[in-house]
């Protein structure tokens, strides 16, 4: 296990906390204290990782948050003393991958890791493993072996969780999902509570990125009360 992970929070403490616990799991880590330091650590080092508070000086979590994405689609985990659904929809809709409020248990926080990681060498950037076929749906093309997805013949940038859904919607046409059942595959772990917003979140950034008009859309459907679909359309000519 060589994942480096960015720890990142103007408390040195649960700095050093943290990293003591996620080494003792066999991972690496990089410390920062505000958000301009994260951002010069995440474009100068390897990283897997990022674990970021909101509430920092400089630069405060969230906006470094926005900037990153701007670069990197690497898993990034929230932390925060603000434990209202508004605030955890907040971070998730501005990139983030999880939210976990402070204070947290240390093994909860060491399995969120754990199951981000796992997500992000199979799913995201960090490894290309294969898969077989080419799936065509509509305006989407699809390419399972190298994660790689063209809406309009132009390549859309999805993060690794983003990319986690979308995979699993996409490989399964017409096939309703609970939102319990999409977090468990994607997330790789039960849910510790209900799951629907936070998987919202994510369906509406990838709607952005996909559909002609994300209010409306074709592809990524609600079944109001169940779940959802990836929708079958007919390939354009």
């Amino acid at each position: 296990m060589n994942e480096c992970v960015l720890i990142v929070d103007d408390d040195k403490a649960i700095v050093n906390a943290i990293s003591i616990l996620l080494e003792k799991e066999g991972y690496q880590t990089l410390k920062a204290y505000n958000g301009l330091e994260a951002l010069a650590l995440a474009a100068e080092r390897s990283v897997q990782l990022i674990i970021l508070d909101v509430m920092m000086p400089k630069l405060d979590g969230l906006s470094a948050l926005m900037r990153i994405r701007e670069r990197r689609n690497l898993p990034i985990i929230v932390l925060s003393a603000k434990s209202e659904e508004s605030d955890k929809i907040l971070g998730l809709s501005m990139g983030a991958d999880d939210y976990v409020t402070k204070p947290f248990h240390a093994q909860e926080l060491a399995a969120r890791v754990r199951s981000q990681l796992r997500r992000y060498t199979t799913l995201g950037d960090a490894a290309a493993e294969a898969r077989s076929g080419e799936l065509v749906n509509g305006r989407l093309t699809y390419r399972p072996e190298d994660r790689v997805l063209l809406a309009d013949g132009e390549e859309v940038h999805l993060t690794a969780t983003e990319m986690g859904i979308f995979d699993l919607l996409m490989r399964n046409p017409g096939r309703i999902f609970p939102a319990e059942e999409i977090y468990r595959r994607v997330w790789g772990e039960e849910p510790l509570s209900a799951p629907e917003n936070t998987v919202m979140v994510h369906i509406r950034h990838i709607r952005s990125k996909i559909e002609l008009n994300p209010k409306e859309p074709e592809y990524i459907k609600v079944v109001w009360g169940i779940g959802y679909k990836m929708e079958k359309r007919q390939s354009r000519t």
